[in-house]
């Protein structure tokens, strides 16, 4: 496409050149090496028209256009009803100075037009999440379900700790994230730092995160996108993350616990892997026999530890004689922490 502008500018430029030289040979026609300065006068155009066209035409329509892509649903609307408003605004003022003599009855009107359209479009998307609540509070619009937009499946923002955690396969594979999985360029950037980090264990979080991608985008049954949205006034990647998602009600999928805390005291919704793991725990009861391997020694004198299928630490009382052996167990109570579930026993009476 680039590369056909060029042909067109050069093209222009070579018209331009030789009908310049025309419409001027009798001034060219005195010059002293007349034939080297024309031929001179008109590769200049040709390569002027070669390298500007591009840029006046094709890159800042795709710079525009991507620009427009970027923007959310909200965003694009917003900036219409501004335009609109602003170019309204700017004929009311512009009538009367119309009246003006020339060039000022001319320029102004224009001038104000522009401005006001401009400025319009910057304060409607600065300002849209206010003007939507308003507009859903007058009921003229339907308010759109968190997560989602209308007609359209969920959204859900990628941080870059459930990317290197490895879970995330798992958990699109057996069907409960329904939606798309979206992974912001700035994320997917943090992953690769990670893979290219001198600490051993950070690259091979970050070269597992990155395998785990590959894999999903390809065989996945969740979608994956990456996708190049920022938000270019915030620094750190959970700002940028939170803002994103307040943008059109996404999802924010993680296992960083200070992101979570972000997100929900500004309302966006957080789909936390830890507490999904919690919750898919199989439920304990005090009571309950359970048989356990102790595998070494708790925290206190005499206690003994232990680990369910699902990871679940279980600390017996007075296990510390029974390591490296199973016993059977009575659940006395469970505690749950930040951290997952712990659970406390004591060895089953004979």
């Amino acid at each position: 496409m680039i590369r056909t502008i060029r042909f067109l500018g050069a093209a222009t430029g070579g018209l331009v050149g030789i009908t310049s030289v025309i419409a001027n040979w009798v001034a060219f026609q005195p010059t002293p090496g007349a034939p080297l300065l024309v031929i001179g006068w008109v590769i200049a155009w040709i390569v002027l028209g070669f390298t500007l066209l591009p840029y006046l035409t094709v890159i800042p329509a795709m710079a525009a256009l991507r620009a427009v892509q970027q923007l959310s649903t909200a965003e694009f609307v917003t900036a219409i009803i501004g335009l609109f408003l602003g170019l309204l605004l700017g004929l009311l003022v512009g009538l009367p100075l119309s009246n003006l003599p020339d060039p000022i009855g001319t320029v102004a009107p224009l001038g104000t037009s522009l401005f006001l359209g401009l400025a319009m479009v910057g304060l409607t998307v600065a300002k849209r999440h206010d003007l939507i609540s308003a507009a859903e509070s007058l009921g003229l619009i339907r308010h759109v379900q968190v997560g989602t937009e209308a007609g359209n499946v969920p959204r859900i923002l990628v941080d870059t700790s459930a990317i290197i955690d490895g879970r995330i396969a798992d958990i699109a594979d057996s069907g409960f994230l329904y939606g798309i999985l979206e992974v912001p360029r700035f994320v997917l950037d943090e992953v690769q730092r990670l893979a290219d980090s001198s600490d051993s264990m950070r690259r091979t979080r970050g070269r597992r995160g990155l395998e785990i991608l590959g894999r999903m985008r390809k065989t996945g049954a969740t979608p994956v996108q990456i996708i190049d949205e920022d938000a270019p006034n915030t620094p750190e990647v959970d700002s940028k993350l939170v803002a994103l998602a307040k943008r059109n009600g996404r999802a924010v999928l993680t296992n960083d616990l200070n992101l979570n805390h972000i997100a929900d005291l500004q309302g966006v919704r957080v789909l936390n892997v830890n507490s999904l793991a919690n919750a898919v725990k199989p439920a304990l009861l005090p009571g309950e026999e359970l048989r356990i391997r102790v595998i070494q020694p708790g925290k206190d004198a005499g206690q003994g530890v232990g680990y369910l299928d699902d990871g679940t630490m279980v600390v017996v009382e007075g296990g510390a004689r029974s390591i490296d052996t199973e016993v059977d167990v009575t659940v006395t109570r469970v505690l749950q922490t930040v951290a997952g579930r712990m659970v406390f026993a004591h060895p089953r009476q004979a």
